[in-house]
């Protein structure tokens, strides 16, 4: 089986002050670079990092891991002109892909493993999986190769939310009560939740603090 990623890191950041978020630093590691390192650590064999707003910045932590970085020329279009991009990088023998977010400081490699065998054990006839903690829909996301192909087939308003509501019978969701799946970072109270909750300090770098 062939696995691939879109980690999606193209937006302006506009709830935290037009400031990057995945640029935050987690025990002194961007986001961005955490994440990407999670994604190739539980298996990933390609990775699309799809970029826009602040892509100078965003993609210097990646110096060295094997990615591949796509860049959004409009990234105010969307998150789906994102996850387009991303999923159109993709080589078309891809059998699951995961499309995941930057801004998510808790995902783990075990937890993306974890989704991984979940999707695996699901029937032949489902092409989605996504993890339901507490009622809340979380990421990432897990698609099919067949999934893939059917977005984009679509137009250029059809992404993820708008192929799992259209393919209800061939999604499934993953309960769980990890909220690494749900804990994400949009706006500045989101990190002061998150430093009180978790007991673990995110800092801007220098350029962008204060």
């Amino acid at each position: 089986m062939t696995t691939a990623a879109v980690l999606l890191a193209a937006g302006s950041g506009s709830r935290m002050g037009h400031k990057p978020k995945s640029l935050l630093e987690l025990n002194g590691e961007p986001l961005i670079r955490r994440s990407a390192r999670q994604l190739l650590d539980a298996g990933v064999t390609q990775l699309v990092v799809v970029l826009g707003h602040y892509a100078t910045e965003i993609e210097a932590p990646l110096d060295g891991l094997p990615v591949r970085k796509v860049y959004n020329p409009d990234p105010d279009q969307g998150l789906v002109s994102s996850q387009r991009l991303g999923l159109q990088a993709l080589s078309d023998n891809t059998d699951t892909v995961i499309m995941s977010l930057a801004d998510q400081p808790l995902v783990t490699t075990q937890d993306i493993e974890t989704l991984l065998h979940a999707f695996a054990q699901c029937t032949s006839t489902t092409d989605m999986l996504f993890p339901l903690v507490n009622g809340q829909p979380g990421n990432p996301v897990l698609l099919s190769g067949r999934a893939r192909a059917d977005i984009l087939a679509g137009d250029s308003s059809f992404g993820c939310k708008e192929w799992r509501q259209s393919h209800a019978a061939q999604v499934e969701k993953f309960p769980s009560n990890n909220l690494h799946f749900i804990t994400d970072l949009d706006r500045p109270q989101d990190i002061a939740d998150f430093e009180k909750q978790h007991g673990m300090k995110l800092q801007w770098p220098a350029h962008w603090a204060g």
